[in-house]
């Protein structure tokens, strides 16, 4: 089962959005937007920017936690990883949102 983007509204009426791999796993959360279409701007650029090796941005945690940024052609962040113990892992989480992030399945939860 291939992965998709959840698109949700947070408590300050801001939107966000993950991506979830196949497993339901989140594998890259968004920063947050104050509209809608801007999130789903995010997801599009996602979607342009996860094949691309130069697109990651591999980082360590002031906590030793190792985790990435998927970034844009103009360097800004489009999302963020979860913390991984080991560069291995982190690899993994890559090559998932590489796999997943051309998904063009979107489950809107802004209405529920």
């Amino acid at each position: 089962m291939s992965g998709w983007f959840e698109l949700s509204k947070s408590s300050n009426d801001q939107f966000r959005f993950v991506l979830k791999a196949g497993n339901g796993e989140i594998i890259l959360t968004s920063e947050l937007y104050t509209t809608k279409s801007a999130a789903e701007n995010g997801i599009k650029s996602v979607q342009t920017n996860s094949p691309q090796d130069e697109r990651y941005e591999k980082k360590e945690a002031s906590n030793g936690k190792l985790f990435f940024n998927l970034k844009a052609a103009n360097h800004q962040v489009i999302g963020t990883s979860q913390m991984y113990a080991s560069p291995q892992s982190r690899e993994t989480g890559i090559a998932s949102v590489k796999s997943n992030g051309s998904s063009e399945k979107i489950k809107d939860l802004t209405s529920a």
